[in-house]
């Protein structure tokens, strides 16, 4: 049986909020299994988001492990990532994990692989999943050359230019924000 994967997750700090957004499609090979998977989750009462590419019951675990890292570390986002990131690194079952994460406050943004990085991006920008590279480099030109746009707008046409290039993402988007 093919995995579901292929996505793009994408998040921008700017002017004290930040918005993560992904689309909405899962795909099964060269098919589209659903366009309507929702990637982005709100935690810790809304000051936390975090959104996945990947396998989507490997992310769904991460997810889950990473909120019970949050409720440890009493909702420091930094260390729950850190900790979940030594965590996948070292245990034999989360290891075979095949999904990273991006989690997102409105003070940072930090992406978490299985390789344990957590990554902090220097510009207030990140991304994931195959049209991630697409997503970024929209973000990074607006960010730029458009610093009156607020991070939700930023967000979603970045979203845009790479639903429109890449085949495994699709315009039917989720953004959630924190301020």
């Amino acid at each position: 049986m093919e995995k579901i994967h292929a996505t793009t997750v994408l998040g921008v700090l700017h002017n004290g909020t930040v918005s993560l957004g992904a689309d909405g499609q899962a795909t099964m090979g060269n098919t589209v299994a659903k366009g309507n998977v929702k990637k982005i989750r709100v935690l810790q009462g809304g000051k936390i988001l975090a959104g996945f590419a990947g396998s989507t019951a490997d992310a769904f675990t991460l997810i889950e492990r990473f909120e019970e890292k949050l409720n440890a570390y009493g909702g420091n986002m930094k260390r729950a990532a850190i900790e979940l990131a030594k965590d996948w690194r070292t245990d034999r079952y989360l290891r075979k994990l095949e999904a990273m994460m991006i989690t997102a406050s409105k003070d940072e943004i930090l992406v978490i692989s299985g390789t344990g990085d957590v990554l902090e991006p220097e510009n207030g920008i990140a991304s994931i999943g195959s049209g991630g590279n697409f997503a970024l480099s929209a973000a990074q030109a607006l960010k730029k050359h458009a610093p009156h746009l607020t991070a939700e707008e930023m967000v979603r046409e970045s979203l845009t230019v790479a639903a429109d290039l890449c085949i495994y993402t699709n315009h039917n988007f989720m953004i959630e924000e924190v301020k």
